[in-house]
């Protein structure tokens, strides 16, 4: 729950709370378009995942809301389903799903990601944040905001996006990004340093205050004004009652739906495994390099995805673009990702009708600047001078995050890191001494490692096979510890074959050498305190 030390930093969350909350009001907004759901679930997912989830969760960085990666299955879900109020009690039991994880202690998964891969997910983010916000910088908002994947809604793909944008440039909106770039780069690079008034009040809030005064003041001009799908587009109700009417409850006599169950489960599944990948970004990120305890986000997102489910919301995770621009801007604690939730409950409720006069460009203008900290070319270089191991993994993922969208990018670069290590593993099964004797005799000595697998039999097999005829062998397995019964195969095997090539062999064991071992399979079986 809160502690009462995290109020001590206030100076830097509420500064960094204002900006995750320009951020996240587009977001909210446009995956909830990006979804086919009511515009207003998407600010209900945003609003719990900042104040609930931020007050259970055990992240001191994370932001939670509204997430892109589902956008895909909650689309197909609604449409199945047979309606938004079906839809959402499968948010409901996909929440309680999560919370089953969380008691469970699944939470560990999240830990057996590649530092590669999880560095290629954050600059894959940045780059595609870059990407998506450049056609909303010239005013083609065509595609809503939050729809990350490579094929958009709208038919194009993230490139041919860019392409109709640059031919359908749109002045108004194009300056005031413009200028509002020139303010958050001003801001951050050279006023920051100059008083303490420039720390206290973000240029995000000085950019978004510039774009509401160019909207009011240019309104009346066909060429510099911004119509309204430029705009922000926060629901507006008329009366308390249209506001009350735009909550949700679910369906409940629906729970018996097989169809339900199964989309709650890939809700949980996804959301959970989304959160614990954010999670080890995010700590990766936190310039106090704090560790989120990951079963108690599990049972948090699952807190959270229940209340929302129950009130009209999206699913909610632990999202990268949100929890990165809380950490750029300065955020310590969890009041920040607390009191942006606060911001966007009060806000829609208060002030909708300014809102929607926030230009998307301004806060494309934001989110550029997000995008470039997460994918810094710099990075590029120091994970290529870490070596191929590191590099393959790291660039996979980030052309699969670019080209498909953040699961399967992941997926991708998680796959090669399987690879990668299966080729160390290979390569890395045994240490190999050739000797050549005065005589002509080759004394060959393989040194098996500590542990050795199936991956390995290729290697093993390849030199047992080279060793030429007439010559000897000396297998040390004195710091074996484990040696798979493939391997045990592989020699037994191969003691037939030394005998028809007169090929001596010698056992080397913490119980002594043994000339010629009449049985592999018998030695090692027979001694599984040392070899198993």
């Amino acid at each position: 729950m809160i502690n009462s030390n995290i109020f001590k930093n206030l100076k830097n969350d509420i500064p960094a709370s204002i900006v995750v909350f320009f951020v996240a009001l587009p977001l909210c907004l446009g995956i909830a378009l990006a979804s086919g759901a009511p515009l207003f679930s998407g600010l209900i997912a945003g609003i719990v995942g900042g104040i609930l989830v931020g007050v259970l969760s055990g992240s001191q960085v994370g932001v939670s809301g509204p997430a892109a990666g589902l956008a895909a299955i909650v689309l197909t879900a609604i449409g199945s389903l047979g309606g938004f109020e079906n839809f959402l009690l499968a948010v409901v039991l996909g929440g309680v799903i999560q919370m089953v994880f969380g008691f469970l202690k699944a939470g560990v998964i999240g830990y057996y990601f590649p530092s590669s891969v999880i560095k290629g997910m954050l600059t894959g983010i940045g780059i595609i944040i870059i990407l998506k916000q450049i056609p909303h910088f010239f005013g083609y908002d065509s595609a809503p905001e939050g729809s990350f994947a490579f094929f958009q809604v709208d038919g194009d793909t993230t490139f041919s996006g860019i392409l109709n944008a640059v031919n359908s440039i749109s002045v108004g909106p194009t300056i005031i990004a413009i200028i509002a770039l020139v303010i958050l780069v001003l801001w951050s690079n050279v006023l920051s340093s100059k008083g303490k008034i420039f720390t206290l009040i973000q240029g995000p809030l000085v950019a978004v205050a510039v774009g509401i005064l160019y909207f009011v003041s240019t309104k009346a001009s066909d060429v510099f004004g911004i119509s309204g799908e430029h705009l922000v587009s926060v629901p507006i109700p008329d009366s308390f009652d249209m506001f009350l009417g735009q909550f949700s409850t679910p369906n409940f006599s629906e729970i018996l739906n097989p169809a339900i169950w199964i989309t709650a489960f890939t809700i949980a599944l996804v959301a959970s495994l989304e959160t614990l990948l954010c999670a080890e970004a995010t700590d990766k990120l936190d310039p106090q390099k704090r560790v989120t305890p990951t079963n108690k986000e599990l049972l948090a997102q699952g807190a959270g995805n229940i209340v929302s489910g129950l009130i009209g919301g999206l699913p909610v995770t632990q999202v990268i673009v949100r929890s990165s621009a809380n950490i750029q801007s300065g955020g310590k604690t969890k009041m920040a990702a607390i009191i942006h939730g606060f911001l966007l409950l009060i806000s829609v409720v208060a002030i909708p009708t300014l809102l929607n006069k926030i230009p998307l460009s301004v806060l494309a203008s934001i989110l550029l600047i997000v995008g470039y900290k997460l994918a810094k070319p710099a990075l590029f270089k120091q994970m290529y001078l870490l070596g191929w191991k590191q590099f393959v993994p790291f660039i996979v993922t980030v052309l699969g995050i670019v080209f498909t969208d953040l699961l399967v990018g992941i997926a991708l670069g998680l796959a090669v890191g399987v690879v990668v290590i299966l080729i160390k593993s290979y390569q890395n099964s045994h240490f190999l001494h050739i000797e050549d004797k005065s005589n002509g005799l080759v004394k060959v000595k393989m040194t098996l490692a500590e542990e050795v697998t199936f991956f390995n039999k290729g290697a093993i097999l390849k030199e047992l096979d080279a060793l030429p005829a007439n010559s000897s062998l000396e297998l040390d397995v004195t710091k074996t510890r484990f040696l798979d019964n493939d391997i045990i195969e592989i020699l037994e095997d191969f003691q037939e074959k030394a005998q028809n090539r007169n090929i001596n062999i010698k056992l080397i064991s913490e119980q002594g050498e043994i000339e010629n071992p009449e049985s592999f399979i018998k030695f090692f079986t027979l001694r599984p305190k040392k070899v198993s």
